[in-house]
């Protein structure tokens, strides 16, 4: 077959790449926390999360999801916060747990909540408690059962993160009452995990890892299914594109862009995993004070938009 657009490729461009490269996300996560152990992997609101840490974290959340949870491989669980420190812990633990990642926009109403949950047959959710009101008006409606809760400052440092939820809740007025009976916290969730032992289920590049919601402009969101081997060559397409201009292990990208969205999904947190980058977590890009302002800190190296 004729390639004629081959010829627009740049000469340390790779015609091909290889999606069986890794067996699943999960060995790809395996290798990079191993290779780039004591490097940082994620940054939010000054606090640093290195390779080593992010797999210590999501090993036991992934403990806690099979023991506590009694989540099965193939068990939805849906995502709904923005960039913070604890995205990557509870999704790397999701999919460690051999479960299927669900993400869900924070700014969803309860209708459109409703909805996603219902479709994609979420059983358990993670969700930050400024967006816990929005659940609690629909959750008996669902077939969740199981609700892990966080906060903007649960994974920083003690005292500045108490600082950080003090002034969220009672300062600026950001988290709405909510009564959610039997959730816990991640922070106790991790606390549980690290006493129980973490088991590896098979997968394979045709497991699926994503139930991937569009947005709905149209209609109702719909999901789109998105195994490990989809993203695995989806991260190589971007590799092959950019890798001839990026150091692995040297480069600190901005994610500005919502981690929930599959294009940072893709290209700033599973990419940069995958080379060992750092990723500097931008919690609320239209704060733009704040946001030039966490610029003017770091020599960053690349920028996604």
């Amino acid at each position: 077959m004729d390639k004629p657009w081959l010829s627009r490729y740049p000469s340390d461009v790779p015609e091909t790449i290889n999606p069986e490269q890794y067996e699943s996300l999960v060995e790809m996560f395996e290798q990079s926390v191993q290779k780039y152990a004591d490097q940082p992997a994620f940054m939010n609101m000054g606090s640093v999360m290195t390779f080593r840490k992010l797999e210590e974290r999501s090993r036991a959340f992934a403990a806690y999801l099979q023991n506590e949870l009694k989540l099965k491989k193939g068990d939805r669980v849906a995502l709904m916060m923005p960039n913070l420190l604890q995205y990557p812990v509870a999704l790397f633990g999701i999919l460690r747990a051999g479960c299927i990642a669900v993400n869900v926009n924070p700014l969803y109403t309860p209708r459109e909540l409703e909805h996603q949950l219902n479709d994609a047959g979420a059983t358990a959710i993670v969700i930050v408690s400024n967006f816990a009101n929005t659940l609690e008006q629909i959750v008996e409606n669902t077939p969740v059962k199981h609700v892990v809760l966080t906060s903007l400052g649960q994974m920083l440092p003690r005292a500045k993160g108490t600082l950080v939820d003090f002034v969220v809740k009672y300062v600026k007025g950001m988290v709405p009452k909510y009564d959610l009976p039997g959730a816990i916290s991640m922070r106790k969730a991790l606390h549980k995990g690290r006493r129980l032992q973490y088991v590896k289920p098979f997968m394979s590049g045709d497991d699926i890892a994503f139930l991937q919601y569009t947005g709905g402009t149209t209609g109702v969101a719909k999901g789109a299914i998105l195994t490990h081997r989809n993203m695995i060559a989806n991260v190589m397409q971007a590799k092959g594109a950019y890798g001839p201009v990026l150091s692995p292990g040297r480069e600190l990208v901005v994610t500005a862009l919502p981690l929930y969205h599959v294009f940072a999904l893709t290209v700033n947190c599973l990419l940069f995993v995958e080379m060992g980058g750092n990723n500097l977590l931008i919690t609320n890009p239209r704060d733009i004070p704040g946001f030039v302002k966490e610029l003017q800190k770091y020599q960053f190296t690349a920028i996604t938009g």
